[in-house]
This record gives structure tokens, sequence and C-alpha cells, in this order.
């Protein structure tokens, strides 16, 4: 995955030839919407996140509420898949899970130091490594941070608050990550990263700072952040200018300096008002292996090579045809809205939310032309249509074709169809060994297979 500046890709190296665009299948639906019904804001879901084994699924939601999900048809067939590979039959599973549990994970607080209210709702969950069958997460809101256990009695499961980990941050929680050496965990804010260790709830360590001596000197801000999920001294956050930065936990007690730092530059001339608007990335993600991270930006995602600071090796046009409406988006506040992005475990393809409850896929291999537009509905496909195939030396794509008729806040793309800015699929999470996803439209958990 080799490429230059602008997502040119060079020649791949020797391989099988990249795989053909996935067909994907409707699995289950859980807490979907009658005609009608309106969606209460308590109930939309915020945050969604897959354990290690894919075998449970947790989302919380506005209303501070964490409920888990539980894998239900892997058990069924554990004792035929060997006599199915031994007579060479495929092995495809529909992915089924249950609910599992409910707890109320966060309620609303008063900061009366700052006479600020703080709302419930969970920005970030992360699981935790489970022992003596029981299960751990991490869940967040502005504030602070959980340490839940949850334990199977005689007759239900229960959910136990370990510890509290709070008054560490002054401006807004955006990150939660584990580390690899499953003892200790960081949290970010706007200008801070701080380092815990999961049994100690009243000290962590400050590991990096952008505030400025001056605030008026502040220009950009800490949007995302994540541990390197194999090396326990390295991490990654991005920046409100778009930039990544790598970091090494064994250089200094405070990392004021990366150790490396990853942006694209403008091409000249092209800069206007929304340039660094739409330069803020809203979440990154590190590739299973470590070697690749993936970058959300407003219309785009981004794959970028640890080892390779000179460019992105891949950029993917998430929405392009959005761009003359930059205005509006303005205007109406969803230049700001934060779309998360994941990567399959094999790392070969990247997926991101869109609006109208939309979310794209692409494929990662240099030469791949996949690109496909899926909708949270029980029939994911229904909007496809041929997609012209990109350029041999990029990897972007325009959308497909959209039609949505009697949306409001609706626009037009450059096809001449509408679209909805008031429906918007900011969530999704992507199994970690299969090609299942999990996303969210507003209260709804929607699941897809292939």
């Amino acid at each position: 995955m080799k490429g230059g500046v602008g997502g040119d890709v060079a020649a791949a190296p020797a391989g099988p030839p990249p795989s053909p665009s996935l067909e994907w299948k409707f699995s289950q639906v859980f807490g979907e919407r009658t005609a009608g019904e309106e969606v209460q804001e308590v109930d939309i879901i915020s945050a969604i996140e897959f354990d290690k084994t894919g075998d449970h699924l947790a989302t919380g939601d506005r209303g501070g509420r964490v409920v888990l999900f539980e894998r239900t048809d892997t058990k069924e067939h554990v004792g035929s898949r060997r006599e199915l590979e031994r007579v060479d039959y495929p092995v495809s599973r529909h992915p089924e899970f249950r609910y599992k549990t409910e707890f109320q994970s966060h309620e609303p607080e008063f900061d009366y130091l700052k006479s600020l209210e703080i709302e419930e709702k969970i920005n970030k969950i992360r699981w935790c490594q489970t022992a003596n069958g029981a299960l751990f997460l991490l869940s967040t809101n502005d504030k602070t941070i959980k340490y839940w256990k949850v334990t199977s009695n005689e007759t239900s499961l229960v959910a136990r608050c370990r510890r509290v980990y709070a008054h560490a941050h002054d401006y807004h929680i955006n990150s939660i990550s584990n580390n690899s050496d499953g003892e200790t965990f960081i949290s970010a804010d706007d200008l801070r990263i701080n380092l815990w260790n999961l049994e100690i709830s009243n000290q962590s360590f400050n590991i990096v700072d952008v505030k400025p001596t001056n605030m008026e000197d502040l220009t950009e801000v800490i949007t995302s952040a994540e541990f390197h999920p194999t090396h326990c001294n390295m991490l990654a956050y991005s920046s409100s200018k778009g930039s990544v930065r790598l970091i090494d936990l064994r250089q200094s007690a405070l990392c004021d300096s990366h150790s490396k730092l990853f942006e694209e530059q403008e091409a000249p001339g092209s800069r206007s008002f929304f340039t660094e608007i739409i330069a803020s990335i809203s979440d990154i993600k590190f590739a299973k292996n470590g070697r690749y991270i993936l970058s959300r930006d407003y219309m785009t995602l981004k794959l970028w090579d640890i080892n390779m600071d000179s460019g992105p090796v891949s950029t993917f046009q998430v929405h392009e045809y959005l761009r003359p409406k930059l205005c509006d988006l303005y205007e109406n506040d969803s230049i700001f809205d934060k779309f998360e992005c994941c990567l399959s475990g094999d790392g070969m393809r990247v997926a991101t939310g869109s609006y109208s409850n939309l979310f794209r896929v692409f494929g990662c291999p240099p030469g791949s032309t996949e690109a496909i537009t899926l909708e949270a509905s029980k029939n994911p496909m229904r909007r496809q249509v041929q997609t012209p195939s990109r350029p041999s030396r990029s990897v972007s794509s325009s959308i497909t074709r959209v039609v949505r008729r009697g949306a409001d806040s609706a626009g037009v793309d450059a096809n001449g169809n509408s679209f909805d800015f008031t429906t918007k699929l900011l969530h999704l999470a992507w199994h970690p060994t299969e090609n299942s996803i999990a996303c969210a439209a507003a209260n709804s958990l929607y699941m897809y297979y292939v």
C-alpha cells in the first residue's frame, strides 16, 4: 500500500488481485422505529464498540445508558465447522446477536465551579480485558470516565461500577483508549491527553499538553486519540488542523514533541473560508496490525502508512457532492458533525458514515475500485446504482446516486437527487474478525454481514 502525495498509488506488490465488492446483507436491527414514530433525544445512540473477540457489542446513548449485546450463533456451529471444511463446504454464518443487559452509566452532573450542566451522553465506550468470565469496559461522558464490571448471578447480569476517574479534564473528553499492556488507558480532551492506570482512579499523568500560555494564541485542538494496538509505548492523536501525530512515551514524560507528523499539503490556490473547518479530523483508528492509521475529516477518509509521512497512501471521497453546499452546511452547523470511521480486521476495507443514514465502504488495496454506498435500513443495497470505476491513479470515487423524496432540510447532489442533513450516520464499528458492520441510525442499531 505505497503511494505518493495526493493519493497516487504505486504498483502493488505481488499477490492476489483486488477482491471484488462485497454483497452486503441485512442481519438484524434493534430499536427500529415505526413509521412516524418520534425519537426521544435520550434514546439516540452515541457510541458503538465490539470487543476483541467480536462476541460482544456495546452501545451507549445520549441518556447515559450502556446496552450490551451477545453473539448467539457461534456456539451452535463450533462442532460442525471442521466437518464442513473437511467436505469443502463454504462456512458462511449469519451473525446473530441478542440483547444481554443494560445499565445506567452516567447521570446529568452540575459543575458548580463553572456553573455548567454536564450531559449524561456517552461519548465513547472501550472494552477491557475479560477475567474469570466477567466483562469489563470503560465508558465516558464529557467529564467523567467509569470502569464497569458485568457478571452473571443466578438470575441475571449485574453491572457494578468499579472505579470513577473524574476531575482530570477541563474540557470535554473526546476519546478514551486502552493500552495493549492491559493496565493503562488514555483520555483526551481539546487540549490535553492523560494517562491512567486502571487500578488508580485518583491520579493521572498528563502526557500531552497543547495549551498555549496565552489562550489567544491557540491555533488547533486535539480531536481524537488512540493507542497503538500492539506497541504499548506508542499512540496517535489528531487535530483540528487535519494532522495526525505519532508519539512515543519512551521519549519523555511530557510528549510535547511528536516522533512523526502526518498531514497533507494544501494544493496552491485551493484555500477558502471552509478549508480549515473541513480539514478537522473527527476520528482516527489504527489498523489491527498497527501499520496504518485511518483518519476521517469532513469530506474524506485518508489512510496513512506510519512509515511514510509524505502524505496519505489513499484518499477516499465520502460525499464530494456536498462541496458546493458548504455554505449551507456551515449555516445549519452540519459542517461540524463528527463522523467516525473503521477498518476491517484484515485491513482490506474501510468504512464511514454520511447523511440520509448512508454509509460507505471502500477497498484499500492498490488498484481497487470498490466504493459502495449502503443505507441503514433492512435493504442496505437498495440505493445502489452502477458507479463509474475510479481512475487508476486515484482511490477516490464520487458517491453513488441517492434518491430521497420529501426530506426536511434537504439539498441536492450533483446528480439532482435530494439528501437529508437531519438524518446522519455518525457511529459505526467493524467486527474484528469478520466482514460484518454495526451502525447507528438515530435510536436504531443496524447490523450487516457478507
